[in-house]
């Protein structure tokens, strides 16, 4: 049956027609839908797991005792899981182990752009590259076969332009190969001993898969005995075969590590001009001039962002076709956090106390925005933590009482409590702020072990962030509504001034959860209201200017009431219908 499909579901119907029986996988943008649509499959077991090292280490096991597994996530993802990742390459696989690695170029929902192919050399094991819906699935499917051929993890190297786009593929019907587990210590217990005897396995491996590369339909030469000749992969195949047409070869490169030597040797001989056409890093670019061909690339495109049709016409003297243009410039809307998110009165409260705050990743994070702009510094998952005891070890007292460290629960279960660990065992006088939404807010509300709901959202396992900050060794643990500003600008200024390490819980659960009951929208009494804009302060977007008054937009509004502790003036007022 023929049908329209995003890249990551048709990523997940290839894993169900493969017969995989094990998904692990941490939510991340572009990546999160594979594992939610292939939880819709009662045939795999689904889980989200509190991070993507945990996820890939669980799908190992499930490989190493026989059954077909599957783990994803986003490339800054993948660095978390490379400490697993790098081994797996010694042992190899019992069953398939696939990981999809999603690439965000552009930073849509990213800190940084990287190109996983890298990790992919590095660690030694094979990656796919697909270029639409139909070879996601399909390449899915030859993942698994060369992971069981070859005796190795596969990554599928997906980007946010494959991950959510559309194209039809076909469906089949699912087949679950069987293996059973056998014991076998010199290939799975990574002692010195033993690793130093895999690793010419895994070389040897290399050279098999490098022959694989020359002969294998993944990759393929279209439109052949052109003097214009292109060498490309995932998007940017699409973007060349609209841009050149007819008027070029073209090499598509389904498997883009290892490289084939041979093929690219063969395909260049005849022609008279050798473009490679890829998206971030050189990598395909560099593998070609180490062959001695001469070609045209990251001269003439650029190493940064997403590649577009027009980008690459006007690179290469192609004809841009005419866009339309509106006649109205259309404003420019700001990221905000919604109206009456939980953690805008915290992060008020944080900016009323004037406190230096470090930032972790989550919708949070536009807490450095304007009017708010409380966020000092965001680096990577947990970082926030670790970062607040060595920014309060530098500086003291001086730091001590004027810094915190903010990061939601879902962050905290991933890489917050080694830093909150940290900061128990060395000493440093420090406060965590755990912003408690309930949920994975930023990737599109998953569940994480603190909401006691699994992936299918059945009652799970529940972590209790109190009793877990007491056992980590913090005493002073405080829970907050960030609703209630009195609340939280009592728990700063008291923490701050604590003599020993503290974590405030600021706990309300995300506005946009279906379960979450709002209240009456509030409206503004323009008779009281003076125009003072104290209400402006926290940056809702329920709350605008109008003729020099305050003016609530009942659509957007749910009923928080922050803002009317603000007014001195008492303006603001319920509407008191119900939602």
């Amino acid at each position: 049956m023929k049908e329209l499909m995003l890249g990551n579901k048709a990523f997940a119907r290839g894993l169900y027609e493969a017969g995989c029986q094990f998904v692990s996988s941490y939510p991340g943008t572009p990546s999160t839908e594979v594992t939610e649509e292939a939880a819709l499959y009662d045939e795999i077991y689904c889980e989200w797991a509190p991070n993507e090292k945990v996820a890939m280490e669980a799908a190992f096991g499930a490989s190493l005792a026989g059954k077909r597994s599957f783990c994803g996530m986003k490339h800054v993802g993948l660095n978390v899981a490379a400490d697993p990742l790098y081994t797996m390459s010694y042992t190899g696989v019992n069953a398939g182990l696939v990981i999809c690695v999603a690439d965000d170029a552009g930073m849509h929902s990213s800190q940084n752009e990287q190109d996983s192919r890298h990790h992919a050399i590095a660690a030694k094991l094979p990656m796919l590259e697909p270029s639409d819906s139909a070879e996601t699935l399909a390449f899915a499917k030859a993942a698994y076969e060369l992971s069981e051929k070859f005796d190795t993890p596969v990554i599928v190297k997906m980007c946010t332009r494959i991950a959510h786009s559309q194209s039809v593929v076909e469906t089949g019907e699912r087949i679950v190969p069987e293996k059973s587990y056998t014991k076998d210590i010199a290939k799975y217990v990574m002692m010195p001993g033993n690793a130093k005897r895999r690793h010419p396995i895994v070389e040897e491996r290399t050279k098999a898969l490098q022959g694989f590369a020359e002969i294998t339909d993944l990759n393929r030469i279209e439109n052949d005995g052109k003097e214009i000749g292109i060498i490309t992969s995932s998007t940017s195949y699409q973007y060349a075969k609209e841009v050149f047409g007819s008027d070029a070869s073209i090499l598509k490169l389904g498997l883009v590590n290892p490289l084939p030597v041979q093929k690219i040797l063969d395909f260049a001989k005849d022609k008279k001009e050798l473009i490679v056409i890829e998206e971030l890093d050189p990598i395909i670019e560099n593998h070609c001039k180490v062959l001695g061909l001469k070609v045209t690339g990251k001269d003439k495109l650029p190493m940064i962002d997403e590649f577009s049709q027009n980008l690459i016409a006007k690179a290469f003297g192609r004809k841009v076709p005419a866009g339309l243009t509106l006649d109205e410039q259309i404003p420019v809307r700001p990221p905000v956090m919604c109206s009456g998110c939980p953690h805008r009165g915290m992060f008020y409260s944080l900016k009323k106390n004037k406190v230096t705050v470090l930032g972790d990743i989550g919708c949070y994070t536009l807490g450095a925005v304007a009017p708010l702009q409380t966020i000092e510094m965001t680096l990577c998952m947990g970082a926030s933590v670790s970062a607040a005891h060595g920014f309060n070890k530098a500086l003291g007292s001086e730091g001590e009482k004027h810094t915190v460290a903010v990061i939601g629960d879902s962050t905290f279960m991933h890489s917050g409590m080694t830093g909150l660990a940290n900061i128990a065992y060395n000493q440093s006088n420090s406060t965590v702020v755990i912003l408690d939404n309930s949920i994975t807010g930023m990737t599109g509300h998953q569940q994480n072990p603190t909401t006691g709901y699994n992936i299918k959202g059945d009652p799970a396992g529940k972590i209790d962030l109190e009793s877990l900050c007491h056992a980590m060794g913090i005493r002073r643990v405080v829970v907050v509504d960030p609703y209630d500003l009195a609340a939280c600008d009592k728990a700063i200024k008291e923490e701050l001034a604590a003599e020993e390490p503290s974590v405030i819980i600021s706990r309300r659960p995300c506005v946009l959860l279906k379960y979450v009951k709002h209240k009456p929208s509030l409206r503004v009494n323009e008779e009281k209201c003076r125009g003072c804009k104290s209400c402006m302060r926290i940056g809702c977007p329920s709350i605008s200017m109008k003729n020099g008054k305050a003016h609530v937009d009942a659509t957007l509004c749910v009923g928080c009431d922050v803002c009317s502790q603000l007014c001195a003036f008492d303006a603001f007022e319920s509407t008191g219908s119900e939602e």
